[in-house]
C-alpha cells in the first residue's frame, strides 16, 4: 500500500507538471497580468503533503486563467478572519464555522467533497493500539487532544458526546490540548502523548493509506454518526464570473484525466453542489451543546458544595 502511494504522489508530481499545454499557452501572461486568487486551507487538508498541493495550485491556475495560490493557516479562525477581511476568496473550512452565525454574514458554499460516494464524514475517537482503552468511558481522568476549537470532529463532537451524559471536557478529562491539526492530534495519540483524541475520519483513513507508520500505531473505539463534509465555501462580495469559474473548475476534476489523478492522490471522488441543509445536524449539534453546558456546570458546582458541606 505504501509503495502504490508513492506511485500514485509521484506521478502526480511529475506526470502532471506538464499538463494542458495548450490551456497554459493560452493563457500564458497570467501570472503578471492577473491578481492571484487566494485560496485558503485548513487542518482538513494534510499540510504534509506540499508539493501535492502546488500541482493541485498549477492545475486550478491553468483553468482558471489566473494564478490561484493556496494560503494555509492554523487554525480555522485565521481562515475565517482573513475571508471576514477580504483577504481570501476561497477556503476549504469546516462545517462548525461553516453553521455559526456572523453578522453580517460573509461566506456562502461553494461546493462539498464527495468522499467514498457521499458528501459525508465522521469524527473518530481514537486511542493508541496498545492500549486498554475500549470507550470514551475508559478515557476519564485521562489525557485527551482536541484539533481546533472550532473542528466539528476535533472538539464540537466529542463536547456533544460528553453533555449529553451530563460531562464536559474540563472537568471529564484531567487534561486536554489542541494541536490545530488532525494528522498531528494521530501523532500525539501514536506517541502517547495523549491517551485519546478526535479526528476527522477522512484524514485518519488518508493516513492509514499513506503514513500507516503514523496511523497504525492507533486505533478507533468510536465513531459519530455521519456528518456533512467539511466544504468549500466562497466570499461574499467576491467577483461571481470568478466564483462560477472555479466551482466549473472544481466540478470538472472528476471528468478530466489530470483532475482525477489529483483526486485520487486526495483520495476523493469529486466535488458536488449539495444544498446547505447537508450541515444542519452540526448546527443542532452546537446548540444542544450550548444549552446542556449550563446546567452541567451548575450541577458540578451544587456538588462541589454538598461535597465542602460534607467535609465540615
Amino acid at each position: 500500500m505504501k509503495t502504490k502511494a508513492a506511485v500514485v504522489l509521484l506521478f502526480v508530481v511529475l506526470g502532471l507538471a506538464g499538463m494542458t499545454t495548450a490551456a497554459h499557452a493560452a493563457h500564458s501572461n497570467y501570472a503578471t497580468a492577473n491578481k492571484p486568487i487566494q485560496f485558503g486551507l485548513t487542518a482538513v487538508v494534510v499540510r504534509e503533503n506540499l508539493r501535492l498541493l502546488d500541482v493541485w495550485a498549477q492545475y486550478l491556475s491553468d483553468r482558471m486563467g489566473q494564478p490561484v495560490e493556496f494560503v494555509q493557516r492554523r487554525s480555522y479562525r485565521e481562515v475565517m478572519d482573513m475571508l471576514g477581511s477580504g483577504g481570501l476568496d476561497f477556503a476549504w473550512i469546516c462545517g462548525f464555522p461553516f453553521v455559526q452565525k456572523r453578522d453580517p454574514e460573509f461566506v456562502e458554499l461553494l461546493l462539498v467533497p464527495v468522499y467514498q460516494g457521499k458528501p459525508l464524514y465522521r469524527s473518530y475517537i481514537i486511542v493508541h493500539r496498545d492500549s486498554p482503552y475500549q470507550s470514551m468511558d475508559d478515557l476519564a481522568g485521562k489525557i485527551f487532544a482536541f484539533s481546533d476549537p472550532e473542528s466539528n470532529s476535533g472538539y464540537l463532537y466529542p463536547q456533544f458526546f460528553l453533555a449529553n451524559q451530563g460531562d464536559r471536557p474540563e472537568t471529564y478529562f484531567h487534561k486536554t490540548f489542541f494541536t490545530f491539526n488532525h494528522a498531528e492530534t494521530v501523532e500525539a495519540v501514536a506517541e502517547q502523548v495523549a491517551d485519546g483524541g478526535a479526528v476527522d475520519s477522512y484524514i485518519w483513513e488518508y493516513l492509514r493509506e499513506f503514513q500507516p507508520e503514523v496511523a497504525d500505531k492507533t486505533r478507533v473505539i468510536q465513531k459519530s454518526p455521519t456528518f456533512g463534509f467539511p466544504p468549500l465555501v466562497s466570499r461574499l462580495g467576491a467577483d461571481p464570473d470568478m466564483v462560477e469559474r472555479m466551482k466549473a473548475v472544481l466540478m470538472g476534476m472528476s471528468s478530466s484525466p489530470d483532475g482525477r489523478v489529483l483526486l485520487d492522490a486526495l483520495k476523493l471522488d469529486g466535488f458536488g453542489e449539495f444544498s446547505p441543509s447537508l450541515f444542519d445536524s452540526i448546527r443542532d449539534m452546537a446548540a444542544e451543546t450550548r444549552k446542556a453546558r449550563p446546567w452541567i456546570e451548575a450541577a458540578e458546582e451544587k456538588e462541589k458544595e454538598l461535597r465542602a458541606e460534607e467535609i465540615e
